[in-house]
């Protein structure tokens, strides 16, 4: 895309907000129209599914946008809470950044189910970490793995963008990824399955027990379609 394209770009999307929100009525209108889609994408993620049980506790999670692939990758040790929040953005800054009206598919992780699997020096040494720090570890490697644009840059004061440079990274979540690399593994490869899966046609959620795929774009398609 040209500069000039994607600047006749923002402009219609300024335009279109300008006439969706061009009386109160219509203001209104539209903070029922987007909660009410966020919200149902919240619920998609964390609420029980067929046999599945609700999403809680921890889990690693990530955003994709049509074209621009995976956004976003992050962790939580409370999923109940923070996946719902997710879409509606009010402690979490994807959704100003990247709507969840155009996500395309979010993947969630249950990353302690994985345990049992590792090696057992791993499980037990997984279990001293604790889940903040465990959780924080695997985030680092997924990201490192997968390089999200909006993981890859912090703000700065000045109003611009510094880039991250995630292989030089000496968080807590860095530094501890060195210690598990069986679950790290483990992780890794549940997330690639996920993320390649196919959702059966109009169905916006397909749970595995290990982890959970929501479509929020399915939710655009008329019932019948």
């Amino acid at each position: 895309m040209d500069d000039q394209t994607y600047e006749d770009a923002y402009r219609g999307w300024r335009a279109s907000l300008t006439t969706l929100l061009a009386d109160p009525p219509r203001l209104a209108r539209w903070q029922e129209r987007r909660f009410q889609f966020a919200h149902r994408v919240g619920a998609l993620l964390t609420e029980a599914h067929g046999d599945s049980p609700a999403v809680t506790g921890c889990a690693l999670y990530g955003v994709f946008a049509a074209g621009a692939g995976l956004c976003y990758v992050g962790q939580t040790q409370e999923a109940g809470r923070r996946l719902r929040d997710l879409p509606v953005g009010e402690s979490h800054h994807l959704a100003n950044t990247v709507p969840p009206e155009l996500w395309e598919r979010v993947v969630v992780i249950r990353w302690p189910l994985l345990l049992p699997e590792a090696p057992s020096k791993e499980y037990a040494l997984a279990e001293e970490m604790g889940p903040i720090v465990c959780g924080l570890a695997l985030e680092h490697a997924l990201q490192l793995a997968t390089v999200p644009p909006l993981n890859s840059r912090r703000r700065r004061t000045s109003g611009d963008w510094q880039p991250r440079n995630l292989a030089q990274s000496r968080s807590r979540g860095a530094i501890h990824a060195q210690s598990v690399p069986g679950l790290i593994h483990l992780t890794l490869a549940a997330w690639t399955a996920l993320s390649q899966v196919e959702l059966r046609e109009n169905s916006a959620v397909l749970d595995t027990g290990i982890g959970r795929v929501v479509s929020p774009t399915t939710l655009h398609q008329p019932p019948d379609v």
